[in-house]
């Protein structure tokens, strides 16, 4: 036996390299951006459509939560990144008058989809 033999089980591997995969990441990424939009038309945020585009989404991000549209570069310097996400979330949802720990949350996989869904769309 090989090394290959031992990395992923080959059902995850046939998933992986299927076409599942790219339709399940881009679902994932049209539910953030969705989330991120309603977020933006409740906060009264200028151009919301930006929240579809990959990387001007940081920026619309930032606008929501009340700060500069420059700290989006701390969102490329690892380990920064996480600590400047959980900031600028924490705000979003102050935004939307939702407990701001929520944002600490968005670190957490499949949390960050819920509480994604929980800042955009409860009342």
């Amino acid at each position: 036996m090989d090394a290959f033999d031992y990395s992923l089980p080959w059902g995850m591997m046939a998933f992986m390299f299927s076409g599942a995969w790219v339709f399940l990441s881009l679902a994932i990424y049209a539910y953030v951006a969705f989330c991120l939009y309603t977020i933006a038309k409740k906060t009264n945020t200028e151009n919301p459509w930006l929240a579809w585009i990959p990387i001007a989404n940081f920026v619309l991000a930032c606008q929501i939560a009340g700060k500069p549209w420059w700290w989006v570069f701390f969102f490329f310097i690892p380990i920064a990144n996480v600590v400047f996400a959980i900031l600028v979330m924490w705000k979003v949802a102050e935004a939307r008058n939702k407990p701001g720990w929520l944002g600490i949350l968005m670190i957490v996989p499949i949390a960050n989809l819920v509480v994604c869904g929980i800042i955009a769309f409860a009342d």
